[in-house]
């Protein structure tokens, strides 16, 4: 499990720790060294001779010119473009100690960003701005130190212009703004370095292999359908295919069995692909879990059908697409009111219908917006986007697999039936929401690779899905 820091987190991480003994010419020392390695290493991989270091006037500066010292004597053709301005004491002090090679202009084989670190709270305009730009143009392989510049630390949105690395190394934890939004294109290879930090507060963590293969324990031959629960899906025919879709996944999700709540003449068009699924007619309050609001329409209808589930269901109550939609529409406070778990699943549009927060707000603060709501309205809130967050107000995770290929119609409705299968075979809607986004991030990424992510489509990512599924229950794990 991996931990990211926000930017207050690492200057208070970073704080404490000298607070604690450890000088920050040491840590800029550790980190230097920590640069200087990686850097190396990619010279070795790529055959390259010349690194350039662009240095900034902050802490991120002086980081640079400690490791453009250490890697002035190892054979590489090292030099300095450094940046004019008022220099922070740490990057003044490492920079009359750098003896070495200065640039007029930026080249080389290698480039490294040493601009800005994480704490960049403004646009990048003036030298700055024509520094980063011409990083981007010089055909370089970027590596940039800590974040690239330009990209903020908290939310990964660009702050007028961000340098393009092809790797990033990060110094003592990953930050919010490696993975949220653009900072996951723009960061390339994300690799973490310890140097002795260490952080007393976070709340935010992502999950990997080992964190979500014991949600997938080894199943007991003495079972029946009733021991891994029924997963309830109520679909509309507005869009015919949701229906399809969310079946598809909440099939292969490990649940005893699946009933579709959907319209007499979606149901015979559905039967022939899914002959195993039950059909009803009504929906039904006893099954482990419900997902509702996939291909339902934004009607008085759906919202009315939604309320009823909050209101009086006790299980598992997983609300997507207009089911979100309708309570946007027509009140949300009814989630307030809700007799059992309830988790929505709302992309960056339906989670801003449904909160009044812009989009723009949103993206800014994506953790903090999230957390709001579920904290005020009771519920887990599943926000997706390129990396998906989920939320309890209290918990926050990050789901960093997936690629492309999900960005297509329908990879929506396949998150509803997987999470809603996974919440029926026993997970609370929180686990079920990341470990059922995990799979699925975890399935686009094969079938891109099998096919191409832009040709990639649902079928390829449900085949995989039980690909991934038996690589995490081949881990190991009693019943």
């Amino acid at each position: 499990m991996k931990i990211y820091l926000d930017n207050s987190q690492m200057r208070a991480a970073d704080a404490s720790t000298i607070a604690g003994g450890t000088s920050s010419e040491e840590l800029m020392a550790r980190a230097g060294r920590a640069i200087a390695r990686e850097v190396a290493l990619a010279a070795a991989e790529r055959g390259a001779k010349s690194v350039m270091f662009v240095c900034g006037t902050g802490n991120n500066g002086g980081d640079g010119y400690v490791a453009a010292r250490l890697l002035d004597k190892s054979g590489l053709n090292v030099s300095v473009y450094a940046l004019s301005g008022r220099l922070s004491a740490d990057c003044e002090r490492e920079k009359a100690r750098y003896n070495g090679c200065y640039s007029a202009e930026i080249c080389g084989d290698i480039v490294v960003d040493c601009i800005f670190g994480t704490g960049l709270c403004r646009e990048v305009t003036g030298g700055f701005a024509d520094a980063i730009g011409a990083i981007n143009a010089s055909g370089a392989f970027v590596i940039a130190a800590d974040i690239p510049s330009g990209i903020n630390g908290d939310n990964g949105q660009i702050m007028g212009v961000a340098v393009r690395a092809d790797m990033t190394v990060a110094v003592a934890y990953p930050k919010l703004g490696h993975v949220l939004g653009d900072g996951i294109d723009f960061c390339g290879k994300l690799c973490v370095r310890d140097i002795g930090i260490v952080a007393e507060e976070y709340a935010v963590t992502s999950p990997d292999d080992a964190d979500i293969s014991p949600l997938f324990p080894a199943r007991r031959r003495n079972s029946h359908k009733g021991t891994y629960g029924n997963c309830q899906i109520v679909a509309g025919d507005c869009y015919v295919g949701a229906a399809a879709l969310s079946l598809s996944s909440a099939s292969v999700s490990g649940c005893g069995y699946v009933t579709a709540v959907v319209g007499e003449g979606l149901k015979y068009a559905l039967v022939a692909a899914y002959p195993q699924v039950v059909y009803a007619d009504a929906i039904a309050f006893s099954p482990a879990a419900t997902a509702i609001g996939m291909g339902c329409g934004c009607s008085r209808a759906t919202y009315e059908k939604v309320c009823n589930l909050i209101e009086n269901y006790g299980g598992k109550l997983i609300i997507d697409a207009d089911g979100i939609n309708a309570l946007a529409e027509y009140g949300r406070d009814i989630l307030k009111r809700a007799k059992g778990q309830v988790v929505i699943t709302p992309h960056i549009r339906e989670f801003s219908r449904i909160s009044g927060y812009s989009e723009g707000e949103i993206l800014s603060d994506p953790v903090g917006r999230a957390r709001e709501f579920a904290s005020e309205y009771g519920v887990t809130v599943h926000l997706k986007n390129a990396v998906t967050l989920t939320t309890d107000g209290k918990r926050v995770s990050l789901v960093t697999r997936g690629s492309s290929a999900l960005a297509r119609a329908g990879s929506g409705d396949i998150l509803s039936g997987l999470v809603a299968g996974s919440a029926a075979r026993g997970l609370d809607v929180f686990d079920a929401a990341v470990c059922a986004q995990y799979v699925l991030g975890c399935a686009a990424e094969l079938a891109g690779k099998e096919c191409c992510e832009y040709c990639a489509t649902y079928r390829d990512v449900i085949k995989n899905i039980k690909t991934v599924v038996k690589s995490l229950t081949c881990r190991g794990g009693r019943w």
